[in-house]
């Protein structure tokens, strides 16, 4: 039995279990940013201490989900699933026994390649699962839902731990979570796999991981080395190299790692666009927002937890809702109403003090949640819309990886802005250094309005169904099933 041939309340069994991966790495998100103060004053970490804390973990992830989703289509779905939720609960362990930095930062990459395989994995089973696209679209909101309830409890949950057990203690909830989802994955999750296995593109990968890594070190280390230094110089031109490498070399390869054929989907490529700028302003809401609650106005973590808490229910209660929204009328409008609301909050902060009015924050917070809550689903929906069913795991993990880039990229770029612009002490001088990042923000927030209007309508339906037709057509014709690589989603 093939998981679409599964009866509707199994499938809705099949989703809730593949959100327990969603929810532990949703919630390891907002957790760890309510940690970061905590952990810098425990290991004398600086700003770029605790930024490698957070993109250490997005970094392995990105770098590695396009290979996770691609193995997970060749070897089995299911049981790349379970070595996944394995490995990131005993990274998880692992690092709430760090005993410096430098551990922490190295477990957190182990976490992350746990991590790695999880989401797109995910995505691919419930792609396959929920072949009727009303359907499906409602199990994406539903799994935006649950993201956003992992980030709405993820602060207080944050908070309370920290205060009680001490930072090392967010990192043991993912464990009972992660042993709880693998036995019910063995029980009720059937295996699936594309018909046809894809071949590993080990050059292609390299070149992902040192693009990456290259620009993000370079960011990062900006503030502290010189954004003219040799060192930081030579990060952005190695960057620069190895993106010219894949543009060249991925098009040659009979199955690359990332397939150039689907960007030319207008709906695909702006969807990839709006998840590095959606996440980048999330990257950098967190870690600045969370430094500027408890190291300058001196809340404790859970109260910053709670000052959290009205942006992580505005993403929880709107990511249904905008599934709802892209199943009945597509996804231009809550593409929209996302990007003016996180231009909104972006916009609002841009004016931060020691003394700003918690009401201009709540209110920020809620603009910018309602914003994060209306665009998950239009990404993943435009993602998958007409690619082949058997590339799912492979558009899956274009999408995921989108999602990392852009935080590991909002963390770096929006972290050492404020840090660049820092003088002077810590308290007295970060919420000034920050407006510069703020405005990143709401640029990013403009990006999403604009690309919202762009690939949405005709014109990019039009490609979307134009690269559909290159892609079936290049397809294999034999072996013709409800997995045929020659189907679409739709």
């Amino acid at each position: 039995m093939g998981p679409a041939d599964l009866s509707y309340r199994r499938r809705l069994l099949v989703l809730a279990i593949c959100c327990l991966s969603l929810f532990i790495v949703g919630l390891d998100t907002t957790i760890v940013n309510v940690a970061l103060p905590s952990i810098g004053r425990d290991f004398h970490a600086g700003v770029s201490g605790l930024q490698w804390t957070i993109d250490a973990y997005t970094l392995v992830l990105a770098s590695l989900l396009l290979l996770a989703g691609s193995t997970a289509d060749r070897v089995g779905r299911r049981r790349t699933f379970q070595a996944g939720l394995a490995m990131f609960a005993v990274g998880s362990l692992l690092c709430s026994l760090a005993p410096g930095l430098g551990w922490l930062v190295a477990f957190r990459m182990l976490q992350a390649i746990g991590g790695s395989m999880l989401n797109p994995v995910a995505m691919s089973i419930i792609t396959n699962t929920f072949v009727e696209p009303r359907e499906r679209a409602r199990a994406i909101g539903i799994w935006g839902g649950v993201f956003g309830l992992s980030m709405a409890l993820g602060p207080v949950a944050g908070g309370l731990l920290v205060d009680s057990v001490g930072w090392r203690g967010i990192f043991w909830v993912n464990v009972p979570v992660g042993i709880a989802a693998i036995l019910l994955t063995a029980l009720y999750v059937p295996e699936s796999k594309a018909p046809r296995a894809r071949k590993l593109d080990p050059v292609g990968q390299v070149l992902v991981i040192v693009l990456l890594a290259a620009l993000v070190y370079g960011l990062i280390e900006g503030p502290e080395s010189g954004w003219t230094s040799a060192k930081i110089l030579a990060c952005f031109a190695i960057s620069a190299t190895a993106l010219a490498c894949l543009v060249r070399y991925e098009p040659r390869r009979a199955e690359p790692l990332i397939d150039v054929r689907f960007f030319r989907s207008a709906p695909f490529s702006g969807a990839v666009a709006i998840a590095i700028c959606a996440f980048a302003a999330l990257g950098g809401f967190l870690l600045v927002n969370t430094l500027y609650l408890q190291d300058v106005r001196g809340l404790s973590p859970l109260l910053a937890g709670v000052y959290i808490l009205p942006m992580a229910a505005m993403t929880a209660i709107c990511s249904p809702l905008s599934g709802r929204i892209v199943g009945s009328v597509g996804t231009r409008l809550p593409l929209m109403i996302a990007g003016a609301g996180i231009t909104a909050g972006g916009l609002i902060l841009a004016h931060l003090s020691m003394s700003t009015a918690t009401a201009v924050l709540v209110i920020s917070y809620l603009a910018f949640g309602i914003g994060l809550g209306m665009v998950n689903a239009p990404i993943t929906n435009s993602t998958v819309s007409g690619m082949p069913v058997a590339q799912a795991g492979v558009a899956g993990g274009v999408a995921s990886t989108s999602r990392q880039i852009g935080s590991s990229l909002g963390v770096a770029l929006i972290g050492s802005a404020a840090a660049s612009a820092l003088h002077g002490p810590f308290r007295l001088g970060f919420a000034d250094a920050t407006h510069l990042g703020w405005y990143i923000l709401a640029g990013c927030g403009v990006a999403i309005f604009a690309l919202g209007l762009l690939v949405s309508g005709q014109w990019a339906k039009q490609t979307a169904r134009h690269t559909a037709s290159l892609l079936m057509s290049a397809a294999p014709t034999a072996n013709m099933s409800r997995d045929d690589p020659r189907q679409v989603v739709g």
